[in-house]
């Protein structure tokens, strides 16, 4: 065992020894691998972090969150006619599935102004830009269990009711609104209109890169009666009476939908219901897709770099071809060589892979500093960085590998 351990060692530093000969012509070779590394680690940190945020906000939903629009969310092409003659979800469809559909345990609605209304949010001077203005009524905490109160309170049956002019501000629009003071009982502008502050929200934190956080909430009847908004997005949220009870559920609200649609049996549905699974399925499509382009990056970098390594070790194998003879003279056997030449291969590869490992890091801190995406380096994605540097190596080095264990020690002697 001691003398095995001595062999590999030795073999290991003539490895270092032999790259430290050649520093620009390996470093040249390291590219293609670093490169291939750092495009695993950098992509799966973004798209992980984009994982642990996207699944956050699902189970912060809820797993029961029961989802109804005009269109279907996967949609992936242009409405057809028949969609495009649907008519618009409405307030009462909300309040008729709350009434009629005795498994529902509670209903929403949530409508979002018009981009082509005025939708700048103002406190005297002061301007928030960009603020997302969205209708809700007293069922929009309980539905999505998302927005709780960091002070004040939330909207009440009466606020929809009467068409109050209250609303509840993010916690970054009231930051921005008022960095110094207390945001409750101020008033605030819309547009043209003006609102009360009752409520600030807690933090929410970003998803995709979009804040949930820069937000006006206002009663969906005060925002229909007062603004323009897109009729065709509006959406209702339920959640069932019991866990478990999803299909059945559904089947009620489809129900009710289809009788005050008049929707005639044996016709499709006039609108799209579906459950967070189905949302959890269209991001896995996605973030399938982004694998396979890393995949398909990474995998020219590392063939671009093993080529390299391979080309490296046969002009070294050459180089060396009378060293292998004196080697081979003096004992060494083909196996010794084979070794040699392998493990060389692997520690310029293996290198390659923790100098691309570095940089997937550097990548991903930059990313998460630089913008509002997450990313999170797993300790997989940088096991699976280095185990597939050290293959590259092994796999491409085995030819020169070879090459250089077959010299023939008599010939190798004469070689100048």
């Amino acid at each position: 065992m001691t003398v095995r351990h001595g062999i590999f060692k030795e073999i290991l530093a003539m490895a270092f020894d032999s790259l430290k000969t050649h520093k620009l012509r390996s470093f040249l070779t390291l590219l293609g691998i670093m490169i291939g590394v750092m495009t695993v680690i950098g992509m799966v940190s973004i798209i992980q972090g984009l994982n642990k945020s996207f699944l956050t906000e699902l189970e912060s939903a809820g797993s029961d969150l029961i989802m109804v629009q005009k269109f279907d969310p996967v949609r992936m092409s242009e409405p057809t006619e028949e969609e495009r003659k649907r008519k618009d979800l409405t307030y009462d469809d909300a309040r008729a599935i709350e009434k009629e559909a005795p498994m529902v345990k509670s209903v929403t609605v949530i409508i979002n102004t018009s981009p082509f209304d005025d939708n700048t949010v103002k406190y005297q001077n002061t301007k928030c830009e960009g603020a997302f203005i969205i209708g809700m009524d007293q069922n929009y905490p309980s539905v999505f269990s998302i927005y709780l109160p960091k002070e004040g309170r939330l909207l009440q049956e009466s606020d929809v009711t009467h068409s109050s002019r209250v609303a509840m501000l993010g916690s970054e629009t009231a930051e921005t609104l008022f960095p110094h003071t207390s945001a409750l009982g101020k008033e605030i502008r819309v547009g043209r209109e003006k609102f009360t502050v009752i409520g600030v929200l807690s933090k929410r934190g970003a998803i995709f890169g979009q804040s949930r956080d820069n937000l006006v909430g206002i009663p969906v009847t005060t925002l229909t009666k007062y603004f323009l908004y897109d009729k065709t997005s509006v959406q209702i949220g339920a959640v069932p009476m019991e866990h478990g009870t999803i299909p059945e559920t559904i089947d009620q609200i489809r129900n009710v939908l289809r009788v005050r649609r008049k929707v005639r049996f044996g016709k499709p549905d006039d609108f799209s219901v579906f459950t967070m699974d189905v949302m959890l399925d269209l991001y896995n499509q996605i973030t399938g897709a982004a694998y396979m382009v890393m995949i398909v990056i990474s995998s020219i970098s590392l063939l671009v770099g093993g080529i390299g390594v391979m080309n490296i070790m046969l002009v070294s194998a050459k180089e060396r071809t009378r060293e292998i003879g004196i080697r081979k003279a003096l004992g060494a056997k083909s196996t010794d060589i084979l070794k040699q030449f392998l493990i060389e291969a692997m520690v310029l590869t293996g290198i390659g892979g923790i100098l691309g490992t570095l940089l997937g890091f550097a990548v991903a801190f930059l990313v998460r500093a630089a913008t509002p995406l997450p990313a999170t380096v797993t300790p997989w994605s940088v096991l699976l960085g280095l185990f597939v540097s050290f293959s590259v190596g092994l796999f491409f080095g085995i030819f020169p590998a070879q090459k250089a264990s077959k010299f023939d020690p008599i010939v190798s002697l004469r070689y100048e």
